[in-house]
């Protein structure tokens, strides 16, 4: 056993490194035990640990401590504040404080002479090179600017309410400035109009009454519900407008021509996409392998347009596309990652033209696993553009004009190496959740029609196992050739998401026997164990939640929920940076010409890459999210009142979140309108528990709810509960006691302070006068998926 240092207290260092050897598993009491500490030194360590725990440097959950989690060596960073001596602290943009405790503080490094464009400020974001401080004190982490990416924010988006006597109020979109109007005189309008999406710049506050503001630019008006997207794409400053530079560069690109490719213009490759679709960059094809020694295999071929023929490094078109990341999706507009000319154009795969090509030649075992794979620069013509439900219906039985001259030569093969890929698949067992996707679908004039649930067809999975396939096959190359990449990297649970997840499939009797390595296979069994059951939904949704969330890294740590010990994203370079620097690392690996990736790109430059191109996937996630939000709220702003049936989505101590089960709406239900009694959140449960009568309102659990208020800007809306409670199986009535007498007749001894003001507020309904609406938000679904 350690003991206390014989020169006194035991270090920081010391203190942190025993948390470190021993995650979420010790406490106070088992610290003081491993040092020796007496009564006396227990003052001083339980200050010490407050400290480390202020610093960022460890967290605590319940009586246990663990150490916050290590930062990679590149981050994207907030400066937040200064230090008592002034230098500038930040904290990092992406961090999980229910994972991974409070985020971390970064001491930022000024060098003495400093180079053009990193002077920082509070306020400011900034990519970031770390490393762990030497001394520990105040921040364990010190970080040098390697590049400012977003200015201190003094501009607002807002909707304009004009006022009476001129002027107007700016009611900001942001719900984290909610409530915090600004005044905009007469002489500062603009031009602007009651109900106008507007930018304006803060004007310095006199220090009383509300801070003013002047219209900078009018961007639209939401009186059409087409403008909704502009406010996701103004608030998360998504760039719309390609540089001249870029659009020049894309004017003048020229076709790709047979010159230094390979000629695959008569292999029938066929695209499969949605029917919307307005870019075709992948096709594919499949062939019984003649190969006496693969008896029963096949051979698939994946083309993929060639985006690094058009977008060379450095050029504007390459500034543009790293600026942007990734395309985003909204339902009434794409905001490209490249301009028209080379995504709808010389990129799309369209049947009857030469395209260039990157394409894989997949050699595919009768077990349906990958034998060999090949890279070839090519030059193809896609024999055929299907959507997913007409490939579909071709196998089942019912071709068209289209595909009944495809589907002996071209599609039944296809499904026929999906079916063996299929089998090693399933042996691989990746994680399986079953968590179906709603596609909001609008009318002419922009608003919403209906929201639908597309049906999952085999036409669906095969093309993504192809995918997945191919983007293996990519990881592999490079690696092989030890040139650096972008990984697609999926990090294993938690063990202290793993604790929690046994604790509560234990309230439901399901056991989770962890032994030796976590693998997906053990949150299979458990999903396979309540496939049918009416907890389904709630047991689906906890192992989600339970996931990491996938990001792009130039450090290889395998994809957890595929099962993959090696990733890239290969596949997609019309909509995804990380997959056009793929591109350019295999042109470069296997010396196939113009457009490889420079020889100076080096592992710590793809490692910034890949840590913006992270955020901009998120920003992009959280930006067509807002949206979907938005306007399903407009869509029921008019239905206040009205009953709907839905599922409890999100418990948290401000109540509980419903989604509806006909549009896929998320709704807050607060806490102080559940009913009569108080409240306790249980957390192992996923529920709320009323104190005294027991009623359970659970993570999972149907309900029905009436609507009571929308805010469209917002994309909020509020809910009252109608379901009653269930305890130990049974269902109670809101605001009746287990007894059966009616609660709210009485007065109840030991109301909390929190209730006696939730009973005392008034409840509106419908959007108050200034647009505002007070809610909490649950806490979302992470992506894992490839």
């Amino acid at each position: 056993m350690k003991k206390k240092h014989d020169h006194g207290f035991p270090s920081r260092d010391a203190i942190v490194a025993y948390i470190r050897a021993h995650p979420g598993k010790i406490g106070t009491r088992e610290i003081a035990r491993e040092f020796g500490l007496k009564n006396a030194d227990r003052a001083e360590l339980k200050r010490m640990l407050r400290e480390l725990a202020d610093e960022g440097a460890i967290a605590k959950r319940g009586r246990k401590i663990h150490e916050t989690a290590l930062l990679p060596p590149t981050v994207i960073a907030d400066i937040t504040g200064r230090d008592t001596d002034g230098e500038l602290l930040a904290a990092p943009t992406e961090w999980d404080t229910e994972e991974s405790g409070p985020a971390p503080k970064i001491r930022i490094h000024v060098p003495r002479r400093l180079q053009p464009g990193i002077a920082a400020g509070v306020g400011d974001r900034a990519l970031l090179r770390i490393e762990k401080a030497d001394d520990g004190e105040g921040a364990p982490y010190r970080g040098r600017i390697i590049k400012i990416i977003d200015q201190a924010r003094t501009r607002l988006l807002g909707i304009f309410r004009k006022l009476p006597g001129g002027g107007g109020l700016l009611v900001p979109v942001d719900k984290k400035q909610a409530g915090r109007e600004l005044n905009i005189a007469p002489s500062d309008t603009g031009g602007a109009e009651d109900g106008d999406l507007v930018s304006v710049d803060l004007l310095r506050s006199r220090g009383y009454g509300l801070a003013s503001g002047k219209v900078k630019e009018r961007l639209g008006s939401l009186s059409s519900e087409k403008a909704i997207s502009l406010i996701a794409i103004h608030a998360h400053e998504i760039p719309q407008a390609f540089s001249p530079s870029a659009l020049r560069e894309a004017e003048d690109a020229q076709a790709a021509e047979l010159k230094g490719r390979e000629d695959w213009r008569d292999v029938p490759l066929v695209t499969i996409d949605p029917p919307d679709a307005k870019d075709h960059d992948d096709a594919v094809h499949a062939i019984t392998d003649p190969d006496p020694n693969n008896k029963g295999g096949y051979i698939v071929h994946v083309a993929i347009a060639d985006v690094a023929f058009y977008v060379r490094p450095g050029s504007a078109l390459d500034r543009d596309a790293l600026m942007r990341g990734n395309s985003v999706y909204f339902p009434d507009r794409v905001v490209p990652m490249l301009p028209e000319r080379i995504s709808n154009d010389l990129c799309s795969l369209v049947p009857g033209e030469p395209r260039g090509a990157l394409a894989v030649r997949l050699v595919i075992g009768p077990d349906g696993r990958k034998r060999s794979h090949s890279f070839h620069r090519v030059l193809m013509r896609s024999a055929a553009k299907l959507h997913y439900a007409q490939a579909q219906a071709a196998i089942d039985g019912r071709p068209d004009d289209t595909t009944g001259p495809l589907l002996e030569p071209i599609l039944k093969p296809l499904y026929a190496a999906y079916a063996l890929v299929k089998l090693a698949r399933d042996e691989r067992d990746p994680l399986d959740l079953d968590l179906p996707e709603r596609k909001i679908l609008l009318k002419p004039d922009g608003t919403v029609d209906r929201v639908i649930v597309p049906e999952r067809l085999d036409a669906h999975r095969l093309i993504e196992e192809f995918m997945i396939l191919a983007n293996v096959a990519a990881a592999e190359m490079l690696e092989k050739k030890g040139l650096p990449l972008i990984y697609r990297v999926h990090d294993e649970p938690t063990q202290e998401k793993v604790h929690n997840l046994q604790e509560f499939l234990k309230t439901l009797d399901l056991p989770f026997a962890k032994s030796g390595a976590l693998r997906p296979s053990l949150f299979n069994r458990v999903l396979g164990q309540v496939r049918g059951e009416d907890y389904e939904p709630l047991v689906n949704e906890v192992v989600l939640r339970s996931q990491a969330q996938a990001e792009y890294s130039a450090e290889n740590y395998g994809h957890f929920g595929l099962n993959l010990r090696r990733y890239a994203h290969f596949t997609s370079p019309i909509r995804r940076y990380a997959d056009l620097i793929v591109h350019r690392a295999l042109i470069r690996a296997l010396g196939l010409g113009e457009g490889a990736l420079p020889d100076n790109e080096t592992l710590e430059s793809l490692s910034e890459v890949a840590a913006q191109i992270s955020l901009t996937e998120r920003r992009a996630m959280k930006a067509e999210r807002e949206t979907a939000d938005r306007l399903i709220a407009h869509f029921l702003a008019d239905r206040i009142g009205a009953t709907f049936q839905g599922r409890i989505s999100g418990v948290t101590r401000a109540g509980l979140f419903v989604k509806l089960s006909d549009t896929g709406a998320d709704g807050l239900i607060p806490i102080r309108t559940l009913g009569t009694e108080y409240f306790n959140y249980d957390e192992t449960r996923h529920a709320l528990v009323g104190s005294r009568s027991g009623a359970m309102h659970r993570l999972g659990d149907v309900v029905d709810v009436r609507l009571v208020e929308a805010a469209p800007v917002a994309g909020a809306l509020r809910f009252e509960l109608l379901s009653e409670g269930k305890v130990e199986g049974k269902f109670i009535p809101r605001g009746r006691k287990r007894d059966g007498t009616n609660a709210l007749s009485k007065s109840r001894p030991g109301r909390s302070p929190r209730e006696k003001v939730g009973k005392a507020r008034k409840e509106t309904s419908g959007k108050t006068k200034s647009g505002k609406f007070k809610s909490g938000k649950s806490k979302k679904g992470k992506s894992w998926k490839r």
